[in-house]
């Protein structure tokens, strides 16, 4: 039997899914036919109300990926049809988990070009807010830029850096990385700020607000300036960073060498999340 990572949330909570029948990789059967009449509702109550979005806050990249996948509107998607499109485009496939997955596998599943895609779905009083990622989170809000080449790139450039970081004290460097530019990441457009992180778009309240509010920071990219920012867990993140292209992303994963950072910060504490510093550049 597989271990339960512990899940990264400021109260300890117990994780929902069923490790018992994972694999040493931590994957299992997507099993569909067990997802009840309720579990394909409540993804046709999610899918709707955020696909209305998508035209108003997503980026072009992310609008292109979700048509892309032609995910069905009514039921939770069968992951073997997703893997044959992303074959197509990327050479990706998704691959099926219990939930939170331990670092090292979560970065070997990326670094092989596998996103790891949580099996069960939410609960309708958990429409709103999640402690742990559900398979619309996984999928809805980060599948489809696996669709985009240099997105793509970038996400296993993510996974190959991994073993380093867990290996010379930067784990948590690393982290803020995929927290600020994977999870809640915002891009510029010549129709201005949108949204192509996979916390807010799956989310109804965070989609609006990451855009709308005058709240939040918005902050350029700055690679070193977002290893070093902590976050917030459990409630609307009060910065976001914004990026002018994908590219960006992937020149810093294929072109940096994380070492030096993760040594000369190693025992600096992290920025609080909702602080502006002289040298930023707000948005």
């Amino acid at each position: 039997m597989t271990k339960p990572p512990e899940a990264p949330t400021q109260n300890p909570v117990q994780l929902r899914g069923d490790y018992s029948r994972a694999a040493s990789d931590y994957t299992v059967d997507q099993d569909w036919e067990r997802y009840t009449r309720e579990d394909h509702e409540i993804w046709s109550t999610l899918y709707a109300r955020q696909i209305r979005l998508l035209e108003r806050y997503a980026a072009p990249e992310f609008i292109a990926g979700a048509q892309a996948l032609r995910a069905p509107p009514d039921r939770i998607p069968r992951m073997e049809e997703t893997n044959e499109i992303l074959r197509r485009t990327t050479g990706w496939q998704v691959v099926t988990v219990p939930g939170l997955i331990p670092e090292e596998h979560f970065f070997s599943h990326l670094a092989h070009r596998r996103f790891p895609v949580t099996v069960w779905i939410r609960r309708r009083e958990e429409l709103d807010y999640l402690v742990e990622p559900d398979i619309f989170h996984d999928f809805f809000g980060h599948v489809p830029l696996l669709t985009n080449p240099v997105f793509a790139e970038f996400m296993q450039a993510y996974g190959g850096a991994g073993p380093k970081a867990m290996a010379t004290g930067g784990l948590k460097m690393l982290a803020r990385l995929y927290w600020y530019m994977v999870e809640f990441g915002l891009i510029n457009t010549p129709d201005g700020l949108r949204v192509y992180g996979s916390g807010i778009i799956s989310s109804k309240g965070e989609t609006v607000y990451s855009i709308e509010s005058d709240k939040p920071h918005r902050i350029a990219f700055d690679l070193e300036r977002v290893m070093r920012t902590d976050y917030s867990i459990d409630d609307f993140q009060r910065t976001y960073f914004v990026i002018d292209h994908f590219e960006e992303l992937f020149e810093a994963a294929y072109n940096t060498d994380f070492a030096p950072i993760y040594k000369k910060y190693a025992d600096a504490p992290g920025f609080a999340p909702d602080q502006v510093l002289e040298t930023d550049r707000l948005v």
